[in-house]
């Protein structure tokens, strides 16, 4: 099993705060997406915890091909198979390109990639420094918001999706 701790510096998520081992205080679990394969099969979960420096997601999926795998925050909380179109594009309220490379900014959906290790299991922490409330307030509004991974990484720069390839397993979120 590889675990992975990613630090974000893209969209909105600029700043990304390193946290010492044992400094947060016990995170609480704040909204969850329960991910499933294309052919419905389950995929793991991502939950959105309040840590004390910012919002923290915590992924473990399994299940997927060996390697990178790009993941991003899709517009609508919408996880149709196989295709998984009806989660909609990135999450993108302010109009961006993609990517954390773009020079024109990214989408606040643009997220790291995360590895997959030869078991096919991804565990990942992603710490950002935007306030729990506020990611929670985002990802739940009207229409909902999915977690994407997709087949391949993400390259940071093509638009709209960095060429992550097709998309491999989706979950919606809900409060916890």
């Amino acid at each position: 099993m590889k675990q992975s701790t990613v630090i974000v510096g893209v969209a909105c998520l600029v700043g990304a705060i390193p946290v010492p081992a044992g400094a947060e205080r016990e995170p609480r679990v704040l909204a969850e997406a329960v991910l499933v394969h294309a052919d419905g099969s389950p995929a793991g979960t991502v939950r959105v915890l309040n840590g004390q420096a910012g919002s923290v997601l915590q992924v473990d999926a399994t299940g997927m091909a060996p390697g990178p795998h790009g993941m991003h925050l899709h517009e609508i909380g919408q996880c149709e198979g196989p295709a998984f179109a009806s989660a909609g594009g990135h999450l993108n309220p302010d109009g961006h390109q993609h990517g954390e490379l773009n020079p024109l900014g990214s989408h606040l959906g643009d997220l790291p990639n995360v590895t997959a290790g030869p078991d096919g299991r991804i565990k990942a922490t992603i710490r950002t420094p935007m306030r729990p409330y506020k990611l929670v307030t985002t990802l739940l509004d009207a229409d909902g918001t999915a977690l994407v991974l997709h087949a391949g990484p993400d390259d940071y720069k093509t638009d709209p999706a960095g060429n992550s390839g097709a998309r491999v397993a989706c979950g919606v979120f809900e409060r916890r």
